[in-house]
């Protein structure tokens, strides 16, 4: 009865390594946690990540597979005394034979300065082996002494596909699933709440359940499980475009549009729409890269740092925060001074190298690489420009096939009309 009442996604949690899905980064079978698992010679680790991605499913395979002793603690509702009650018992040679207990803290983050130091004597001498669960980046909140004696593994949210396929085996699951009713689900349904769970596999599962237990049987006796169902159980309502689909394709084009037209507020509106449907956050830095660099160009260079730096720190912050980054970086990109110059100044140069004969590189522009070349004329009557007044020098550059041709046409808009002014007493000279 009692396993009746467990909720869909405790009753579904992976029994085996074998069982368990996604985390290949970390639990593949040719890497350190899953040899350590399957040979019982689990030591001290850390595991941290968002919630739902599998850190109380890995330390309940541990507690299936090692024949140490296992004890669990939950951070909020436990101190140093339950701490030096478990260390006791580890000593007992009656209670435990090899000396040694697993012991799993979840949210060990909450562990207060005088409860982690009261662990670390017994991790330290190996009696009791820590599996530490948190989502807070462990560096900063557990004691360095601690993360010194432990290896911390950080698991990712789930993909997409893995997520489906966990839906997939609960609804078809006989034993600990809902496959003791016909459900028909539509695969909208399914790729929208795959996709909408933002990897947590909790969520996934404790929502499909909450779907079929408040939905009527059909006339066929099946429960069918539509996209409004969906999105009424998880108490979002679904964008209607997916990643692959013509409206994916209308809505970035109409956000990379209003960045090169200078408005933010359209821009962070597209924003919005995107990561709300689910959009890939890099992908989203990736175009804001581009029209940095396409559209604002050298109107303002710091645009492209700004950029950059922000695809940088989504990869490193993830989500909810990365769109606060994305934001900034897509508001920086809209509000800046635009010039496409410096693009259109590499397609006509791209043009005459693909349709004209461009000649060869000029003899005093060569390297002399090699002893011998310079009596080949290699890098003979070269100028160092910094030899002259201003570190200008009057030099060709060009093959003499293309003497004379002007690619780079600066505009007077923001930073560039500085490059502007200072380009044309270059070209005078």
């Amino acid at each position: 009865m009692r396993e009746k009442i467990q909720p869909l996604a405790y009753r579904m949690a992976p029994r085996t390594i074998e069982e368990f899905v996604g985390q290949g980064h970390i639990i593949g079978r040719d890497k350190m946690l899953y040899r350590m698992i399957k040979a019982d010679r689990i030591t001290s680790i850390i595991l941290y990540g968002p919630p739902g991605t599998g850190k109380t499913s890995l330390a309940r395979i541990i507690a299936n597979t090692t024949q140490s002793s296992f004890e669990k603690l939950n951070a909020v509702t436990s101190g140093v005394g339950d701490i030096k009650r478990i260390a006791a018992d580890t000593k007992n040679t009656m209670l435990n034979p090899n000396g040694r207990t697993v012991l799993f803290i979840d949210e060990i983050h909450r562990f207060n300065k005088s409860q982690q130091d009261a662990l670390l004597p017994y991790v330290e001498d190996g009696s009791i082996v820590l599996i530490g669960a948190t989502t807070e980046n462990p560096f900063f909140e557990v004691n360095k002494a601690l993360i010194s004696r432990s290896t911390v593994f950080m698991l990712k949210p789930l993909e997409k596909e893995d997520i489906k396929k966990l839906l997939i085996t609960a609804i078809r699951d006989n034993e600990r699933g809902l496959g003791n009713y016909i459900i028909n689900i539509s695969e909208e349904a399914l790729d929208y709440l795959s996709e909408v769970c933002s990897g947590d596999a909790r969520t996934a599962l404790n929502s499909i359940e909450l779907a079929v237990l408040t939905s009527e049987l059909g006339e066929n006796g099946a429960i069918d499980i539509t996209l409004k169902t969906i999105e009424e159980c998880v108490q979002k309502k679904a964008i209607r475009f997916d990643k692959n689909g013509e409206e994916h394709y209308d809505n970035i084009s109409a956000f990379i549009k209003s960045m090169r037209g200078s408005s933010p507020d359209a821009a962070v509106f597209y924003l919005a729409r995107a990561l709300y449907a689910g959009e890939d956050v890099e992908f989203l830095a990736r175009r804001i890269i581009i029209c940095a660099s396409e559209d604002v160009g050298m109107a303002n260079p710091t645009a492209l740092q700004v950029a950059v730096a922000a695809a940088q720190a989504v990869k490193m912050i993830g989500m909810p925060e990365a769109r606060i980054i994305l934001a900034h970086a897509a508001v920086t990109v809209a509000c800046s001074p635009k010039s496409n110059s410096a693009y259109m100044a590499l397609n006509k140069a791209m043009s005459d190298v693909e349709s004209k004969n461009t000649g060869s590189v000029p003899m005093h522009l060569r390297n002399a690489a090699a002893k011998g070349m310079e009596q080949l004329g290699y890098g003979q009557g070269y100028k160092y420009a910094h030899d002259y007044k201003n570190n200008i020098v009057k030099q060709e550059f060009f093959p003499e096939e293309m003497k004379g041709t002007l690619y780079y046409n600066p505009t007077a808009n923001g930073y560039e009309a500085k490059i502007k002014d200072w380009l044309e007493k270059w070209r005078e000279q």
